[in-house]
Formats: structure tokens, sequence, C-alpha cells
């Protein structure tokens, strides 16, 4: 990743750049960091130190400074910030998180002073903002597909499949989830990180189509199979690559 700390900073949220919103100025971006590790901490009568146990990734807030020039439109700023979903930073111009933003913004002292902060919650986990979902179109008699997870955490990834009746589903040679459609070509989406099953257009839970364990559907760091037993057409993955 090369950056250019000549160009003004920016922020995209949801396709949307900051640098389009006019008179709006990204002043300060947050550092690139890695998300604390929450733990649980235990103390043993007769046993020297403690006993740490991991228990995952810990969310965590970025602020990034704003400023105003001349020619604002502050309707437009507050809309710009009245969101939620992927952020890109310029600092990591390849990468997204999913972020929140739950706090207060001093819109007041931005008008006044024309500084201020936004808090950026996000999640502890960025993707990869220039890699496109995969599709593959199975025949043949084929049942397995090739994935590579390029960044350096086990991912999450989202897999779509369409197909009929019985279908079993692997990773890595490890069956993971059963899944039950209709007679006829139905499409299932697999939200591996949400621990959801949605129809085509996420309008409809699936879960009752769906048997096993999603906590364990990973993509480790480099290549992966992805194999199934039953009558698939198709198959799409999304979000498979994953940092820290």
């Amino acid at each position: 990743m090369i950056i250019n700390y000549n160009v003004r900073p920016y922020i995209i949220l949801n396709g949307v750049e900051s640098r389009s919103i006019k008179g709006l100025l990204i002043s300060e971006l947050p550092p690139i960091s890695k998300p604390a590790i929450r733990v649980q901490q235990e103390e043993i009568d007769g046993r020297d130190g403690d006993l740490i146990t991991p228990l995952g990734y810990s969310a965590y807030d970025k602020v990034v400074k704003i400023g105003l020039t001349y020619e604002y439109d502050i309707d437009d700023i507050i809309e710009f910030f009245n969101s939620s979903g992927k952020i890109v930073f310029s600092n990591e111009p390849d990468k997204f998180y999913f972020y929140s933003i739950y706090e207060q913004i001093d819109f007041e002292k931005l008008i006044r002073f024309k500084t201020a902060e936004v808090t950026f919650h996000v999640q502890p986990f960025k993707y990869s903002d220039t890699e496109n979902e995969q599709t593959f179109n199975i025949s043949g008699g084929s049942n397995e597909i090739a994935i590579r997870n390029n960044g350096n955490i086990y991912s999450r990834p989202t897999i779509t499949l369409t197909g009929s009746g019985d279908i079993n589903l692997y990773i890595n040679g490890a069956q993971l989830l059963a899944i039950n459609l209709t007679a006829t070509s139905q499409t299932i989406i697999i939200d591996s990180e949400a621990m959801n099953a949605y129809n085509e257009d996420k309008s409809l839970f699936l879960n009752r189509l769906v048997s096993g364990d999603y906590d364990n559907i990973r993509l480790k760091v480099g290549n992966n199979t992805i194999s199934f037993t039953g009558n698939v057409s198709r198959v799409v993955i999304d979000n498979y690559s994953r940092w820290i």
C-alpha cells in the first residue's frame, strides 16, 4: 500500500467521498492501529501469575477532526454524518471498516470555530475495498472452488448459494452446514459474520433451512477450498479477506 501524504485527507462513507461535500474539510485522520483483545483474567491460589483467557477483539473508536471552508452547507454536512455502514480512511485507501456514530457531534462548535471532532465506532476488523466478490458458475459435476484470504487473520465470508434440494457445505474438508432448499432453484445467502441466512434481497431470514456450525465458517490466511454435495449451480463469495 502506497500512501500519498500530499493528497488532502478524506474519508468515504458508504461510497460518498467527503471531498464531494461542499465546505467540509477532513483536517486530521486517526492513526492506523490494532484493536485490543478482550481477555478474562483470573488469579488462582497457589499459582504464580494469573490465567488469561482471550475473548476476542474489541470494537474501538477512531476520531476524525473536521473543519469548514467558505460557502459550506451545514445541512449537507449533518446529513453526511447521519449514517452508519462502511468507512474508508484515506491513510488506508484499500481497506474499509464497518462503523456507527454514537457520540454527539458539536456542529455549533464547527460553525463558530470551524473545527470539530467526529467519533467513529468501528468494528475490529477491516476488509479489502479493492477485492470484488467472486462468482463461480458450477457445471460438469464440479463440487469444489478455491478462494484465497489475502488478509492477515481468518475471515468470515458471505457465501451465496443457488441450487435445490439438500446441500452440504464444506470448508477445507470439514462439513459445516447442511442446507435444505426447495425442489426448484433457490438462492440463499449465508452471512457467517452475522451468523444468519437470508433470501436473495435479505428481506427474509432463512435460518430454518440451515443446520450446522456458523461459528466455524472461517477462511484461514492463504488458500482455502469450499466444497459441497448436492445440486448447486452458482456460488458467490464476498468478504473473503480480512485484516486487523
